[in-house]
């Protein structure tokens, strides 16, 4: 596993990270299925009203759980605010909840990882990139979990 610089991401690309968002705000998000959610969340440190919208990793239908993953790591905004402020609101498709967000232990999270390489090995593969990890083998995975990418719950209240 070899570590690269992470370049920021702006132009075009930058335009197309937001797309998604804009869809929310126009009432349309619900377009955008059960792979993407809007996450609602409070400034730590402001204490306004934020949103983002994430990759939905996994869903437990038992348990109606959804999981997402922080891919820039421990120092997102929206996961230190998540952190500070664990009760939330999401938008997944068209349906509305309201959740507390459980971050998982880095072993956790770490298995996660793995089991998101295994069901979307591409988007995994790109994900590493993105956050500078060459990674290809499931420990390297693994690692990647467990120590640069937390993984949440997000648990209905």
């Amino acid at each position: 596993m070899t570590k690269t610089e992470r370049k920021p991401v702006t132009g075009l690309k930058k335009f197309f990270f937001r797309a998604p968002l804009f869809l929310y705000r126009i009432g349309l998000g619900g377009l955008l299925g059960h792979r993407f959610l809007l996450l609602n969340h409070i400034g730590r440190k402001s204490g306004k009203p934020r949103q983002s919208v994430l990759e939905v990793v996994n869903h437990d239908k038992a348990t109606d759980t959804y999981y997402i993953a922080s891919g820039f790591g421990k120092k997102s905004d929206w996961y230190l605010n998540i952190l500070a402020h664990p009760p939330v609101d999401i938008q997944v498709g068209w349906r509305k909840m309201a959740v507390t967000a459980v971050p998982l232990s880095p072993e956790a999270s770490g298995q996660a990882m793995v089991d998101y390489s295994r069901r979307y090995p591409m988007a995994a593969k790109n994900l590493g990139k993105l956050i500078g990890y060459d990674v290809s083998t499931e420990e390297e995975y693994r690692a990647v979990g467990r120590d640069s990418i937390p993984f949440i719950a997000l648990e209905p209240r």
